[in-house]
């Protein structure tokens, strides 16, 4: 079961939101340092999220390819404004090893099965959850596309992987939505976890019920900065 600490982007630093709320942020300091201090823990992987890519849907390149090289041999899979082929391309050749989308996947339906395949293995789906609703363009649009409906518009589409988030959850230490986990499970995709991850608990929690990899954002990030 892995564990994958997340950094999200806005500007050139790196942040931490409560619920996804772009007016509560938990912490804020520099990107390529804190990635390197991540990357100093020796995860098998490193979440990156450009908030601002997710509202805008238009990726920084630049941006991204800093946080690779401060990461080292630590492999990044990158989420946020990847909506085009061209784009996931351009973000897998400037060193990100897996690329996640989640407007494209749902805005249009038959765009998904076109990622898939094309990318295979380096791609996963962002199944971003409230109130049982799938949550596109960074969580700011809620679809009216329940979960049942995207596992099973991912399953026909070819993925192979998907990551979920319990929107509520993020950010609050609260724990995490295992019942969410487990409708996820039951389908025959791969489901990576986030939201209210804090500790092995969590983690061997997540891994009763069948997901393969649990995120850790605000947990991860006060060991590195001891922030409250």
């Amino acid at each position: 079961m892995q564990i994958i600490p997340a950094v999200d982007l806005l500007g050139t630093d790196a942040t931490r939101l409560e619920q996804g709320d772009f007016n509560r942020e938990l912490f804020r300091t520099p990107a390529e340092a804190y990635v390197a201090a991540v990357a100093a823990t020796t995860p098998p992987l490193i979440h990156l999220v450009d908030l601002e890519g997710a509202r805008s849907g238009k990726t920084r390149p630049e941006v991204i390819r800093n946080c690779v090289a401060a990461a080292g041999e630590i492999p990044l899979q990158v989420s946020g404004g990847i909506r085009t082929i061209e784009t996931a391309e351009e973000i897998l050749s400037i060193g990100a090893s897996r690329v996640l989308i989640g407007t494209a996947a749902f805005r249009e339906r038959s765009t998904l099965a076109t990622f898939t395949e094309r990318f295979g293995e380096q791609l996963a789906v962002t199944l971003d959850v409230r109130d049982g609703l799938i949550n596109i363009a960074g969580w700011l649009d809620q679809t009216t596309l329940s979960v049942e409906d995207a596992l099973e518009h991912c399953e026909r589409s070819g993925a192979v992987r998907i990551l979920g988030t319990a929107i509520d959850r993020d950010g609050t230490m609260a724990g995490p939505d295992l019942e969410l986990y487990e409708l996820l499970c039951s389908s025959s995709l791969k489901v990576i976890a986030a939201g209210g991850v804090r500790d092995q608990a969590d983690v061997d929690a997540l891994e009763a019920v069948g997901c393969e990899a649990a995120v850790m954002g605000r947990a991860f990030a006060q060991r590195i900065l001891a922030t409250p």
